[in-house]
């Protein structure tokens, strides 16, 4: 369900940073540092973007690009060179989007979601028992019967069927329900959203069969049912 994503950047903090920032918008992330770190698991592992340094201690990030034109992987080329003729330059080496350093999360996981959805040969559709969920169409049913979720209700339910079956603290959706200001967030803003999308989904929101309760830990998108 997740998208599965391959960040190659020398500098470990931007990339430690960058990665924590994605998975936290529902991205699966694997980091290397090098143009042979990228090669070795571009051969052992099946990833959805590759989101690539130009300048790397062992290589171009641009002749790499030109390796892999012929491969149906998306890449996005994140480096510090600015001008225009390394733009041109980047997506003539097969580079399918060109981002300037420094980005912010925002605008970077707005470039990559723009990207998928150019490159995605279909829509994904989450089925599970009564619920169809198509996400990019922001269309949820049950039984058939279209639900209004609000943006806030979609995303956490984005989140909670991407990690179906594993436990999610409350600390964790917060900071991905909120990822601009996470302190400034009510204690109980959770439980709201929580709460709110419970009634819309559970036969007895009282009674909850797929939103559980985690005692003590959290909470979790549970399949069982299905």
């Amino acid at each position: 369900m997740r998208k599965r994503i391959l960040f190659i950047e020398d500098d470990p903090i931007l990339n430690r940073g960058i990665c924590t920032g994605l998975e936290r918008e529902g991205y699966e992330m694997k980091a290397g540092f090098s143009i042979a770190d990228a090669k070795n698991m571009l051969a052992r592992e099946r990833f959805d973007l590759l989101l690539l340094d130009a300048g790397l201690p062992d290589g171009d990030g641009f002749k790499l690009c030109r390796e892999l034109k012929d491969d149906t992987l998306p890449v996005i080329l994140l480096t510090a060179r600015g001008m225009e003729c390394d733009m041109v330059g980047g997506l003539d080496a097969g580079a399918d989007d060109y981002i300037v350093k420094p980005v912010s999360l925002r605008v970077l996981t707005a470039r990559i979601q723009a990207l998928l959805r150019r490159t995605s040969n279909k829509e994904t559709v989450y089925r599970m028992g009564p619920f169809e969920f198509a996400f990019e169409e922001t269309s949820f049913r049950k039984h058939g019967v279209l639900l209004q979720l609000s943006v806030r209700e979609q995303k956490l339910l984005a989140y909670l069927v991407a990690h179906a079956n594993l436990v999610l603290s409350r600390n964790k959706i917060l900071e991905y329900l909120w990822t601009d200001d996470p302190d400034s967030v009510e204690e109980n803003a959770v439980a709201v959203v929580i709460r709110r999308l419970r009634e819309k989904l559970e036969d007895d929101p009282a009674r909850p069969v797929y939103i559980r309760n985690v005692y003590g830990a959290g909470y979790m998108w549970s399949e069982e049912k299905g």
